[in-house]
């Protein structure tokens, strides 16, 4: 692979304060919608840095997308132990008052929760982690699991209706499954797997219908596209742009990473942050990147169109 180090760019601040911010959502009125996963609460952001609480939530709310009914989808994985360090916010493990994996939908206007799924064939959903929503309105999500002193889940990343009525895996078992974002045809399902920073892709023959790649030549059903190493670093969250590079928040190198399709070329952007988790597009001509910069609470944006030379893949969020 090859790997090309960009410079960090002029960013912008747009909040501080927050509470392990994650999953923003880019709403179309120039405000950002974004989970706080240590303060269990979906906040919104305006345009002038104001900050209101959309909906209390218990668990942890840890990522987020909007449908084409305006409603905002929400993974909760159930709920972290934390650790307050010089470096700042940091999730540690499975506490002692875990409330379970889910899906939720809330209502940005009025607040309302209500759950979805908490389960699939049976077994219980561990730490779903991020989402996206399809050209149908429905959605595919991650399930990292929850780690405990001796023992880590393995679990697996699904599609399912919007309207509670149907669940199913396309891909598993996975380690760490977390960040997922759809191929600009629709047609490939991208995920990253956390501790071994791997980029997988799950071929769509239709909507939640997997082609899947048989063992010994992969382990979780998907095609192998990349993998990042020279340094300890581990995949968060992401967003596809137009082009469609995959551009993943990376941990503990602090940054983002932008991936070509065919997984041959990755540029990097160094950001100020070693828990940078995740990003969305937003903005004129979707050319504002807006970036969760965790460990330290803030949320920040930067000019991706200067620095990468592309722009943000419209999603089916439905926003004109």
């Amino acid at each position: 692979m090859q790997i090309t180090r960009l410079a960090t760019p002029p960013l912008k601040q747009l909040a501080t304060g927050l509470r392990f911010p994650e999953g923003p959502v880019w709403m179309g009125d120039g405000s950002i919608v974004l989970v706080e996963i240590e303060a269990k609460r979906l906040t919104r952001i305006g345009p002038g840095g104001e900050k209101s609480t959309v909906a209390t939530m218990s668990g942890g709310p840890n990522g987020a997308a909007r449908g084409p009914d305006g409603m905002i989808y929400v993974t909760n994985n159930g709920g972290f132990s934390w650790r307050e360090t010089p470096h700042g916010l940091f999730p540690v493990a499975q506490p002692d008052d875990y409330s379970g994996g889910r899906i939720e939908r809330v209502d940005p206007a009025t607040g309302k929760i209500e759950t979805l799924y908490t389960s699939c064939n049976g077994r219980g959903l561990r730490g779903p982690n991020d989402l996206v929503i399809d050209a149908h309105g429905d959605f595919y999500f991650t399930d990292l699991g929850k780690t405990r002193p001796h023992e880590i889940d393995r679990a697996g990343v699904y599609y399912a209706k919007r309207d509670g009525s149907h669940i199913v895996q396309v891909a598993g078992p996975t380690l760490t499954a977390n960040g997922c974002s759809l191929s600009p045809d629709g047609k490939a399902l991208y995920f990253v797997e956390t501790e071994s920073a791997r980029l997988w892709a799950v071929d769509l023959d239709g909507p939640g219908v997997p082609r899947r790649v048989a063992p010994p030549a992969s382990p979780n059903g998907a095609r192998f596209v990349a993998q990042c190493g020279g340094t300890y670093q581990r995949f968060d969250s992401m967003a596809v742009d137009a082009e469609g590079n995959i551009c993943v928040a990376t941990l503990m190198t602090g940054g983002i990473s932008v991936i070509s399709p065919d997984g041959s070329s990755l540029r990097f952007i160094p950001l100020p942050d070693i828990m940078t988790t995740n990003l969305c597009f937003g903005g004129p001509g979707l050319g504002t990147a807006y970036v969760t910069l965790s460990a330290g609470g803030r949320l920040v944006s930067f000019d991706w169109k200067a620095a990468v030379g592309s722009v943000g893949l419209k999603l089916n969020d439905g926003l004109a």
